[in-house]
C-alpha cells in the first residue's frame, strides 16, 4: 500500500487503465468513508452494514458486478479489504445476491431486484448454506414444492450472511430431492415473504451480519424462480465459480493492510537500543510477508483477467487464487501480529482486527481443501 492506496504495479499487465483509476477513486473514498471506529458488536455492524451498502450503490462502486467486470470487482475487494473487512463483505454479498439474477434472471426480475441492489437500495443475501449442506451442497434439504402458480417452500438455512438485514435473498432449494444436485433451483426470497422468518443471528468474533433464517410453508410467485427447475446447482457453482477470485483480491488487501502497519511499526519500535526493523529475524518475516503477496496477486488478477477475456473454463485458476491468497493472508497477517507484539492483540488495533477477519475467508465460498480437490481433479483429468 502506498498512503492508503493498494499497488498494483505488479499486476498491470492484467489490468486496464481504468482498473488503476477506480483502485485511486476507491481508496480516496475509503479515506473519507471508511475510516470511522470499526464496529464493536453484532448490533453496530448489522446499522453500519445498511449504511455501508447504500453509501457502496451511490457512489457507484457495486456498477462492476452489474457489467461482470471482475478485474474491477478484484480491485474494489483489494481496496476496501485493506480498508475496511465489513465494507468489503458487503460488496461480496451484493455481489453474491446480484450475479445469479445478473447471469439468468428475467427483465423484470432484473429490473425489480438487481438495480436495486446495484444502486444500494436493496440490500442481498445468498443463502445456499444448511446446517447439513456447507461444501456438499448436493444435501441441501430445503424443499419447494409447485403448487399451482406458486412455490411453497420450507426448511432452514444457516451462516447466512446479511440474513436480518437483507431486503431479499437468493437462495437454493430442491424441487426433486430424488435427484440430488440435479434437483436444486434458485428462487428470489422477498424479506417480507409470508412464512419467511429471521431466526436469529449468529455472533462471530469480528462483528459481521450473519445469522439463520427459516421457511415455513414460505409461498412465492413462480415468477420468483430463477432460471428453471433443476438449474440451481449450475447457477450456484457458475456465480462462485466468477466471484472467488474476488475472496483472494479481498485477502489481499488484508494482508496488505497488515504488511503495511508491521512494516510501520518496525520502523518505529525500538528494542535493545535499535530499531526492530534492524533485526534480521524482523527482516526475514517481512521479506516473506511481501513475496507471498506478490505471488498471490498473481493468481488473483490472472483468475479474473482470464474470466473476463471469455474464457471456457476457469474454475481451476480461481480455486488456486481462493486457495493461495485465503492461506497467504492468514499467514501474513499472523506475521503481522507477532512483529507488533502486544499491541497486536489490542482490540483496537487493526492487525487484530484484521486477524479476526481474515480467518473465515479461509472457509466461505468453498473451503481450502475443496479449491484443491477442484485442482487436483482438473489435474488428474489431463489435457
Amino acid at each position: 500500500m502506498i498512503d492508503g492506496i493498494i499497488d498494483l504495479s505488479l499486476v498491470r499487465a492484467f489490468l486496464e487503465p481504468r482498473h488503476l483509476e477506480l483502485a485511486e477513486n476507491i481508496a480516496a473514498f475509503a479515506a473519507r468513508e471508511l475510516s470511522g471506529p470499526h464496529p464493536v458488536d453484532d448490533g453496530e455492524a448489522r446499522g453500519r452494514a445498511a449504511e455501508i451498502c447504500r453509501s457502496l450503490g451511490s457512489e457507484g462502486w457495486l456498477d462492476s458486478i452489474r457489467v461482470q467486470d471482475f478485474r474491477a470487482c478484484c480491485v474494489t475487494r483489494e481496496v476496501l479489504g485493506a480498508a475496511s473487512p465489513l465494507a468489503d463483505a458487503i460488496f461480496a454479498l451484493q455481489a453474491l445476491g446480484s450475479t445469479p439474477i445478473a447471469l439468468a434472471g428475467s427483465d423484470e426480475q432484473r429490473a425489480a431486484w438487481l438495480e436495486p441492489a446495484l444502486s444500494g437500495e436493496a440490500v442481498a443475501a445468498f443463502a445456499m448454506t444448511e446446517s447439513g449442506a456447507g461444501s456438499d451442497v448436493a444435501a441441501i434439504a430445503t424443499t419447494a414444492r409447485r403448487e399451482g402458480d406458486d412455490y411453497i417452500l420450507d426448511g432452514e438455512k444457516t451462516l447466512i450472511s446479511n440474513a436480518g438485514i437483507a431486503d431479499f435473498y437468493v437462495l437454493f432449494a430442491t424441487t426433486d430431492p430424488e435427484a440430488g444436485s440435479r434437483g436444486l433451483t434458485a428462487f428470489i426470497v422477498p424479506a417480507e415473504a409470508d412464512g419467511f422468518r429471521f431466526v436469529g443471528p449468529l455472533v462471530m468474533s469480528d462483528p459481521h451480519p450473519l445469522g439463520e433464517i427459516a421457511l415455513e410453508g414460505c409461498r412465492l410467485p413462480a415468477a420468483h424462480r430463477l432460471g428453471g427447475e433443476g438449474e440451481g446447482f449450475k447457477l450456484g457453482m457458475a456465480t462462485l465459480d466468477r466471484l472467488r477470485p474476488t475472496v483472494g483480491a479481498a485477502a489481499c488487501g488484508m494482508a496488505a493492510r497488515a504488511l503495511e502497519e508491521a512494516t510501520r511499526h518496525a520502523r518505529q519500535r525500538r528494542q535493545f537500543g535499535r530499531p526492530l526493523a534492524d533485526f534480521q529475524l524482523v527482516q526475514e518475516k517481512l521479506g516473506r510477508m511481501a513475496t507471498d503477496l506478490a505471488a498471490a496477486r498473481l493468481l488473483v488478477y490472472r483468475a479474473a483477467w482470464e474470466r473476463d477475456g471469455g474464457a471456457d473454463r476457469t474454475d481451476t485458476a480461481a480455486a488456486m487464487a481462493k486457495a493461495f491468497a485465503t492461506e497467504m493472508a492468514q499467514r501474513v497477517v499472523d506475521d503481522a501480529v507477532q512483529i507488533v507484539g502486544g499491541r497486536g492483540v489490542l482490540a483496537e488495533h487493526p492487525v487484530d482486527r484484521l486477524y479476526r477477519a481474515v480467518r473465515a475467508l479461509r472457509i466461505y465460498e468453498g473451503t481450502t481443501e475443496i479449491q484443491r480437490l477442484i485442482i487436483a481433479r482438473h489435474l488428474l483429468e489431463g489435457p
